[in-house]
């Protein structure tokens, strides 16, 4: 029978922390069943990253966008890499963008700036954003409100249930990552085990947020075989039932080859 094929829909392979072992580092995801990942920009050299390192590999997929952290510095030049990149075919999604009211490295009006323009594109283009909300879930919300019809992910769903309705009502995705496994995260896992199985994706955000079998270490794709395997267990699924339907709803939301 043929192994499931696991989906990291959030992924920095890019950064730094796999200066040493970047190759390796894929070649142990493609291990664990982790055949598959989006490759997200968060400025504009991470972002032509992205594409290099997708264009090395199948089974990448690029992103391009500006984080909430680096939209005060954003200039318009930026702006003008990050729309051509997002415009490329290969490209599957724009973002990483949204809010942070959390470390707001950025000012406040800098990030709602921000991620409305990174809305407006999402919306000309037709395709899918990548959505950070941290500690910023009223404000995140009145903006998908205005564009609505934008389709996309909550990338690293960080909330209860209470929190969900919205969003699903929205029509987004709804990703958890190594934080659904921390032992105190009762909220995140109950939001895991009710999101309708068609909305539902998993992401290590790696190199940040390793799940608890190495918490505070450097997370890495192969791990999201972790994430996937708790959510399995919350939900009362299987695995290999839980892998095909997150890989399904990746190859749908971002249109990813089947």
């Amino acid at each position: 029978m043929t192994a499931p094929v696991i989906t990291d829909s959030h992924a920095h392979v890019y950064d730094t922390a796999f200066e040493a072992d970047r190759e390796e580092a894929l070649a142990r995801a493609r291990e664990a069943g982790v055949t598959r990942m989006l490759m997200v920009g968060t400025n504009v050299g991470t972002s032509r990253a992205c594409f290099e390192i997708a264009a090395r590999h199948a089974g990448i997929f690029p992103t391009a966008g500006i984080h909430p952290h680096d939209a005060e510095a954003a200039t318009d030049a930026d702006r003008a890499v990050i729309s051509e990149l997002c415009r490329r075919p290969e490209c599957v999604a724009v973002g990483e963008t949204g809010l942070d009211w959390f470390k707001q490295f950025s000012p406040r009006e800098a990030q709602l700036e921000n991620f409305r323009w990174h809305l407006e594109l999402a919306r000309e283009l037709s395709k899918p954003v990548i959505v950070h909300c941290r500690d910023a879930h009223e404000d995140t919300l009145a903006l998908l409100r205005e564009f609505r019809g934008v389709r996309g992910v909550m990338h690293c769903y960080t909330y209860g249930p209470d929190e969900l309705p919205p969003y699903l009502e929205l029509g987004f995705c709804i990703s958890f990552s190594g934080v659904v496994t921390f032992p105190r995260n009762e909220l995140n896992r109950a939001a895991a085990r009710v999101v309708p199985l068609e909305r539902l994706l998993v992401e290590t955000d790696c190199p940040y947020l390793a799940p608890q079998s190495r918490r505070g270490r450097r997370n890495e794709p192969a791990l999201c075989r972790e994430v996937l395997e708790r959510i399995a267990q919350v939900r009362g699924e299987t695995l290999e039932a839980l892998a095909l339907a997150t890989s399904a709803n990746a190859t749908r939301l971002f249109g990813l080859p089947e």
